[in-house]
C-alpha cells in the first residue's frame, strides 16, 4: 500500500508539470487557432536563462525563477508580434509549420548562449521530506504539486471570472465575431504567448532537478502535454489538465506494476484505442457549424 501512495504521490508532482505544459499549449490553441509544438523548446529556452542567472550572475533560486518568468514574458511577446500576428491569412497546416520552426530557432539559439555543456538546477527546497500513509513526499513535491495547483486554480478564474477571461473566451469562440464587439484581439493572443511562455518555463523549472539543464529537457514533457490534449480534448480549458493528471498517474502505475519496459506504450496504445472510439477527448464535443 505504501507503494501505491508513494507511485500517486510522485505521479500528482509529474501530473502538475504535464498540466501545466499542457495548459499552455491549449492557451494557444484557443486564441490563436495554433497547436504550439514549440511550447518545450521554450519552456527549455527559459530554464536556461534561470539557470545562468542562478549559476553564473549568483542570484537567489527564487530570483533567478523570477527573472526566467521575466524572459518568458519577453519571448512570447516577441513570438507573437514578429511572427504570430502576422499569419492571420496563412493556413493551419503552415502555422504548424511555423511552430515547429519556432523549436528549431530556439534550440540553434540555446547552445550559442549559454554553451552546450549540461548544467544542474537544484530543487527550491532542497532537503526534508512528510510522511504520509507509510510513504512520503519531499517538500519540494508538496511546493510543486501546490504551486502548480494554484497557478491553474488562479487561471481557471481569470477565464471564467473576469472581464479578461471574458475577452479570451469570445476570441477562442470566433475571433472575427470578437473584433466587432470591440475585444482587443491582437493583445489577448499577444497575453496568451506570453502567459504560455510562463507556464514552460515554470513546468522546465520543476523538472529540471530531476535531470539535467539540456536541449532535450522538455521533450518528454512536450510530448506528454500535447497527448494531454488530445486526451482531454482541445475544446476546453481544464480537459488538457485533466488529462495531464491522468497520464502522470497511469505511467508510473503501468509502468511499476506491468512493465518497466512496456508500460509507457502501453499508456500510448490505451490512449490511441480511446481516441479512436472518443476522438473529441474525455470532454471535447464535436463542434457543428451552421452555414
Amino acid at each position: 500500500m505504501s507503494t501505491f501512495v508513494q507511485l500517486v504521490l510522485r505521479s500528482l508532482e509529474t501530473g502538475s508539470i504535464y498540466s501545466l505544459a499542457a495548459l499552455g499549449i491549449i492557451i494557444i490553441y484557443r486564441t490563436s487557432n495554433i497547436t504550439h509544438f514549440a511550447q518545450g523548446a521554450m519552456g527549455m529556452f527559459n530554464t536556461f536563462v534561470v539557470t545562468f542567472l542562478f549559476t553564473t550572475a549568483g542570484m537567489p533560486l527564487w530570483l533567478a525563477i523570477i527573472g526566467g518568468m521575466v524572459s518568458a514574458l519577453i519571448t512570447g511577446f516577441t513570438v507573437d508580434f514578429v511572427i504570430i500576428r502576422h499569419t492571420k491569412k496563412v493556413s493551419p497546416v503552415a502555422k504548424q509549420i511555423i511552430t515547429l520552426g519556432l523549436i528549431m530557432i530556439f534550440v540553434g539559439v540555446t547552445p550559442f548562449l549559454f554553451g552546450v555543456d549540461p548544467l544542474n538546477l537544484p530543487q527550491l527546497i532542497p532537503t526534508g521530506s512528510l510522511p504520509v500513509a507509510g510513504a512520503s513526499i519531499s517538500f519540494n513535491g508538496i511546493l510543486n504539486i501546490g504551486f502548480g495547483l494554484s497557478v491553474m486554480a488562479v487561471l481557471f478564474y481569470v477565464l471564467q471570472r473576469t472581464k479578461w477571461g471574458l475577452a479570451i473566451r469570445t476570441t477562442a469562440s470566433n475571433e472575427f465575431t470578437a473584433r466587432l464587439m470591440g475585444v482587443p484581439t491582437k493583445t489577448v493572443t499577444m497575453v496568451a504567448w506570453a502567459v504560455a511562455a510562463v507556464l514552460g518555463v515554470l513546468a522546465g523549472v520543476m523538472t529540471a532537478p530531476f535531470t539535467s539543464v539540456t536541449l532535450n529537457l522538455m521533450d518528454g514533457v512536450q510530448l506528454n502535454a500535447l497527448i494531454a490534449c488530445v486526451l482531454g480534448g482541445f475544446q476546453t480549458f481544464y480537459g488538457p489538465v485533466l488529462g495531464a493528471y491522468i497520464i502522470g498517474i497511469a505511467k508510473n502505475l503501468l509502468v511499476y506494476y506491468v512493465s518497466s519496459v512496456w508500460g509507457e506504450q502501453l499508456l500510448y496504445l490505451g490512449i490511441l484505442i480511446f481516441i479512436v472510439f472518443r476522438p473529441y477527448g474525455l470532454i471535447g464535443k464535436k463542434i457543428v457549424k451552421k452555414v
